[in-house]
């Protein structure tokens, strides 16, 4: 009888877009997969923004990774923090312990770049996470219980939104919170001059989405425009202190609530030199996702720079091109055991799209531009097509289907701790009776 062959092990550090495809494509027969998150559960990214504005439920795109996996066999789970790489015992150390492996795959992503201001990053919003689109939605919401009682001077910083950086996920949002000034808010509270609230846009340049084509740049900024956003092109922010926003034109504009969403940075993991990344913090990969100067450790999505010649500057960091680079990675692993040649990665761009609002959209394909009606459902029906459960495809097409017919939701939940200091001075001055 032939002797089973050991199984390879697999560890994978990431359950976004990569990490989770890649899990999914591996040949259980051969590997053994050990998944690390800081988190328990995959966060469906580009829907962030309608949590954040109370149009679905965080846990319509949260997915907990024991019950995405719990059918394969070979998948081993780890809520833990990876804190350095030691390339040469092939050994991850955690926060919980350390584990071995034969193959490493870093699916670690990205976080929001403030450009080295400390005082930016210490006062505004980040929507990077589920928790980060909970804590906008709460702190959206207390806004308005607070501008009801506050006086003029106070109201003045409430009444400014900020969204700064006008890629996706700014023009969503903005368009979200538009629609939700228009349509929601004033029914809830209606002793609120709704006129007076202001949504501000700032990009540095020339128009809302830059990455696109001039047609759904110029588009989106009307679309904008139409629906009350101030849109504020060619302009950069300078400082923050968390009451007053600076802008290199040396207009200041007084703000309770800044959402930063004007670039990415990679995030990064002890154990490699400095040669190893790219601009960005990206982590160099070749043509096979390999990290450069490492025979069995791999990057792959946002954290991933690799050169191609129709991306001589790297892959643009989406859904799409992690996705392809986990499955491409899951048949090399798969082609290197079984002694075969291995596949170059290569992206074909199927083209980009973003939503400002209700019947408005933007879809720029290889061969054609579209916008409007049309576009916002093709938008809808692909990301619905990305949620990984049919139970959440449902509830989330429900929520839309509601909010369209009704203009409105009732997911304005604020889910804030709360501090029960009356009680604890009751208790205490039981205790020191009882003394």
């Amino acid at each position: 009888m032939k002797p089973a062959t050991q199984k390879k092990k697999v560890i994978i550090v990431g359950g976004g877009f990569a990490g989770i495809q890649l899990v999914r494509s591996l040949d259980e027969k051969i590997f053994d997969v050990l998944l690390i998150d800081k988190v328990n559960h995959h966060q469906f990214q580009p829907l962030f923004y309608q949590v954040a504005s109370s149009q679905i439920e965080p846990s319509s795109i949260s997915f907990p990774f024991r019950n995405v996996f719990r059918n394969k066999k070979n998948v081993q789970i780890r809520l833990a923090e990876v804190q350095q790489i030691i390339a040469k015992d092939n050994k991850v150390v955690t926060d919980i312990g350390s584990f071995v492996y034969d193959y490493l795959v870093l699916a670690i992503g990205c976080k929001t770049n403030f450009f080295g201001n400390d005082n930016i990053a210490r006062n505004v919003f980040t929507l990077k996470t589920t928790y980060d689109a909970i804590n906008i939605r709460n702190h959206i919401l207390l806004t308005f219980e607070k501008i009801i009682s506050a006086n003029d001077e106070e109201r003045e910083a409430l009444f400014n939104l900020v969204i700064v950086g006008a890629g996706p996920t700014g023009v969503e949002l903005s368009g979200a919170f538009a629609e939700i000034k228009k349509h929601v808010l004033p029914k809830d509270y209606r002793g609120i001059d709704f006129s007076k609230f202001n949504i501000i846009l700032v990009e540095g340049a020339k128009y809302p989405l830059s990455s696109m084509s001039d047609a759904s740049k110029t588009e989106s900024k009307k679309y904008l425009e139409q629906m009350g956003v101030n849109v504020m092109t060619e302009t950069f922010v300078k400082d923050y202190d968390g009451e007053t926003l600076l802008l290199n034109n040396g207009r200041q504009i007084k703000t309770k609530t800044v959402i930063w969403s004007a670039g990415v940075t990679g995030n990064t993991i002890e154990g490699f030199t400095a040669d190893a990344f790219a601009r960005g913090n990206r982590l160099i990969v070749d043509r096979y996702n390999r990290v450069s100067g490492s025979d069995n450790i791999y990057a792959v999505g946002d954290i991933a720079y690799m050169t191609t010649p129709l991306y001589p500057n790297g892959h643009p960091q989406l859904a799409n091109v992690a996705i392809n680079q986990a499955k491409t990675l899951a048949k090399n692993l798969y082609r290197w055991h079984n002694q075969k040649k291995p596949v170059e990665f290569e992206y074909k761009d199927l083209g980009s799209m973003a939503t400002i609002g209700k019947n408005k959209a933007v879809v720029d394909l290889p061969f054609m531009h579209f916008k409007g009606y049309f576009a916002w459902l093709v938008w809808m029906f692909l990301h619905l097509m990305l949620i990984l459960t049919v139970r959440n495809k449902l509830i989330i097409f429900i929520n839309w289907a509601w909010a369209y017919v009704s203009k409105d939701s009732s997911l304005r939940l604020i889910l804030t701790p709360v501090v029960r200091k009356k009680r604890n001075t009751e208790i205490k001055k039981e205790e020191s009776v009882l003394l």
